[in-house]
């Protein structure tokens, strides 16, 4: 393969590779713990959206249970957003590890 040809392939993939982060960043992941008492949106750039608690943990001897049901369904819809960007950035690149974070 000559290096024009080469390059032309680089500049193919960059783009592609810039189209799908744009993508999994407008992507919503989801989580909720305790049957739903706790739910929680992140976006794929790895922003919290929402968060929602149902009424019966909004008192005062419920508090510590409730900051450990955040804690929890913020870390797993984080982690949902981080595999799916993995997983399309391998898909994309055949499990190359690419410089620059992509």
């Amino acid at each position: 393969m000559n290096m024009q040809a080469l390059l032309k392939q680089a500049q193919k993939m960059q783009k592609e590779l810039n189209k799908a982060e744009a993508e999994l960043k407008d992507h919503s992941y989801e989580s909720s713990m305790a049957g739903g008492l706790v739910r929680v949106v992140v976006k794929g750039s790895m922003e919290v959206d929402q968060i929602e608690i149902q009424e019966e943990l909004l008192n005062k001897d419920e508090k510590e249970t409730l900051q450990e049901l955040l804690v929890s369904a913020i870390n797993d819809a984080m982690k949902q957003a981080a595999d799916e960007k993995n997983k399309v950035m391998n898909k994309m690149t055949g499990g190359v590890k690419l410089p620059g974070g992509f």
